[in-house]
């Protein structure tokens, strides 16, 4: 089994439903990922190891979900020198517009990366991990390009209907 060179977080394991798609992405291009349930409020100690260690073990790019304030990804950018991505989660009171908002105002000095809300956004991290990995692998490179392809010919084929 590869060593993951991705990691997916998340407080809870609530989460999984909609961070599983980022794995899911990572999965159909072969590239070996990691999840792992750690909260910045419930496990902060875990947390921030985990973070500080993640660039020593291979992880090149962290995926961090996060509901309400979401401090998660802030959190582990704090700790961590590799990129890390948010995703900001759906909230029942505020649908995820409070996650987005905590994830996109990250002080200036530790940068996250912050997609959309739910599951478009997990998918988007995973695709934007991607490409930030394709930057030194070809062949992660040539299966994104393949990708955009296959987006490109699926919409042009619709118009020759």
């Amino acid at each position: 089994m590869k060593k993951p060179i991705v990691a997916i977080m998340m407080g809870s394991d609530s989460d999984l439903k909609v961070m599983g798609e980022a794995g899911a992405i990572l999965k159909k291009f072969d590239v070996p990922y990691e999840i792992k349930v750690l909260s910045a409020h419930r496990t902060p100690e875990e947390t921030i190891k985990y973070a500080k260690s993640a660039g020593a073990k291979g992880i090149k790019v962290i995926i961090a979900g996060a509901g309400g304030a979401a401090h998660l990804a802030g959190v582990v950018a704090a700790h961590a020198l590799i990129p890390v991505i948010g995703v900001p989660l759906e909230t029942e009171h505020l649908g995820g517009i409070d996650s987005l908002l905590s994830t996109v105002q990250m002080p200036s000095g530790v940068p996250v990366g912050c997609m959309a809300i739910g599951s478009s956004g997990a998918k988007n991290a995973a695709l934007f991990a991607l490409g930030i990995l394709s930057l030194s692998d070809k062949k992660i490179y040539s299966g994104l390009e393949k990708y955009r392809n296959k987006l490109t010919n699926s919409v042009l084929a619709k118009n020759k209907r």
